[in-house]
């Protein structure tokens, strides 16, 4: 490393500083400032040479993150987003919204704090749009062979990226009216901006990849139709069916799931809309749900101007550090503060809603009560009833599997037991020709996990339709544990 001792000379993990509260909602923008060099140029020599880099194991991707840290020290910045390209098709997305594993498992995080791997990288991989280095990387050869990707999140993106550049005619099919799936609707603009969507879509288009937005495969085309135009379907659709919450008073007006609310709010920032059609503005809201979505349901309201926000999550209050059952160097269970909770709101745990109350047909509060863990099982604390007003009651509890209807059912695939698309160690589903990537076939997980399927789907493709294959695969099966 270019400061074999920079460990110990810079204890201090330093992070971008975020823009102040009243300042940031005033607008939808990127919450951080700018991060300096000199600074970045400090954190990324932290970085320890250790022996066996754990950072490693704990990014799906494999990313060569000493390599590209010890880079960034040395001001060697293009040479280092070659190394970072060489493992991750879009770090520009990771880098802005992965929870960072690498982090978690970095060996200096034993007794120090970690090294900010993630802002490494997203600060490499701005300056090489900004120095225009990143180009279209165009095939050396036309195999002749036409691949169908249906969705175009980061897994089907990152399996079309791979598949292109081998030299195969692909078609990215996306049943909404922009490419991005939920990186584009799912994500609020103070998350990514959009921007970093649309100019690594232009690098794509140019290396020619096909788009086409608005088709609803399995309803605009069959798959009868798909799979005798295509040599291979890769699925790529996400794991996009909400889970419900079915009690009493669910059929009230003003409970919406958060993937209602969310993309519109992204389409009044892209200019579809003047207003949103479902808002927060002016009203006493309540989200169901203590992950990332409702972070991003929570920020959302702030800036929609909310009345009141609390957010409620049925799990216990995690601890400040890291949780005795998740050691280094395992992903830690431990309470996180997000940008959106900075700016407002009340979060409450160990709570679990009972029922909805409403007037006139529309929410107007809900019954809840406290619970407490026993034998495994969420137990009422008796004595904890409580009522809490409300006129919109966001659901954010995450995602059960993708939609059955429709393509899945026309196509004959097998689903395994948690009702995703059964796949074999080569990504295969039992359908010849046909394989599955991210979130559709793992379930709901990180944009990580999502980019590394989509590169090691792309692999098994190629590999099938060339009789071998020499894109990477950075994962060999797929029974890599559940996140």
């Amino acid at each position: 490393m270019g400061d074999p001792s920079g460990f110990l000379k810079h204890t201090s993990r330093e992070l971008p500083v975020r823009r102040p509260v009243p300042l940031r909602l005033l607008d939808w923008n990127e919450v951080y400032e700018e991060f300096s060099p000199d600074t970045l140029k400090t954190q990324a020599s932290r970085c320890m040479d250790c022996g066996i880099p754990f950072c490693h194991n704990g990014c799906p991707l494999g990313n060569l993150i000493p390599e590209w840290n010890d880079l960034v020290y040395k001001d060697r910045w293009h040479d280092g987003i070659e190394r970072l390209h060489a493992t991750n098709n879009f770090p520009e997305f990771t880098g802005r919204l992965c929870p960072a594993p690498c982090e978690a498992s970095c060996v200096l995080g034993i007794n120090q704090d970690p090294v900010t791997i993630k802002q490494v990288e997203v600060e490499l991989i701005d300056r090489a749009f900004d120095e225009g280095w990143v180009k279209p990387v165009h095939p050396t050869r036309s195999t002749g062979k036409k691949v169908a990707v249906v969705g175009s999140g980061p897994a089907g993106l990152a399996a079309a990226q791979q598949l292109t550049r081998a030299g195969h005619m692909v078609t990215v099919f996306e049943r909404a009216d922009r490419i991005g799936g939920l990186l584009r609707y799912g994500i609020p603009e103070f998350k990514m901006e959009k921007r970093h969507i649309d100019r690594r879509l232009d690098q794509m288009n140019s290396e020619g990849t096909v788009f086409k937005t608005g088709v609803n495969v399995g309803v605009d085309i069959t798959a009868d139709a798909l799979r005798a135009q295509f040599d291979a379907v890769v699925l790529a659709g996400g794991a996009t069916e909400a889970r419900d919450l079915p009690i009493p008073g669910r059929e009230l007006d003003g409970i919406h799931q958060a993937m209602e609310f969310l993309p519109i709010a992204n389409r009044v920032q892209l200019g579809d809309l003047e207003k949103p059609t479902i808002t927060a503005e002016g009203k006493k809201v309540v989200i169901i749900g203590g992950g990332d979505t409702g972070a991003d349901c929570l920020g959302t309201s702030h800036r929609q101007g909310a009345e009141s926000v609390h957010q409620f999550e049925i799990m216990p209050r995690p601890p400040e550090t890291r949780a005795e059952h998740t050691p280094w160097p395992t992903y830690p269970l431990m309470y996180r503060v997000a940008s959106a909770h900075e700016e407002g709101g009340e979060r409450l745990f160990s709570v679990n809603t009972e029922r909805f109350v409403g007037a006139d047909g529309k929410v107007t509060a809900l019954k809840a009560h406290e619970v407490e863990m026993k034998s495994g099982r969420f137990e009422k604390v008796e004595g904890s009833d409580f009522e809490l007003e409300a006129d919109l009651v966001l659901l954010a509890m995450g995602f059960v599997g993708p939609e059955k209807p429709g393509l899945l059912t026309d196509l004959g695939v097998d689903l395994d037991e948690r009702g995703n698309v059964a796949r074999s160690a080569k990504w295969a589903t039992n359908v010849d020709g046909v394989f599955v990537a991210g979130d559709m076939g793992r379930g709901q997980s990180l944009i990580v996990w999502a980019i590394a399927e989509g590169r090691s789907a792309a692999a098994a493709v190629d590999a099938y339709l060339e009789g071998e294959s020499a894109l990477p695969s950075p994962i060999e099966t797929t029974t890599a544990p559940q996140r």
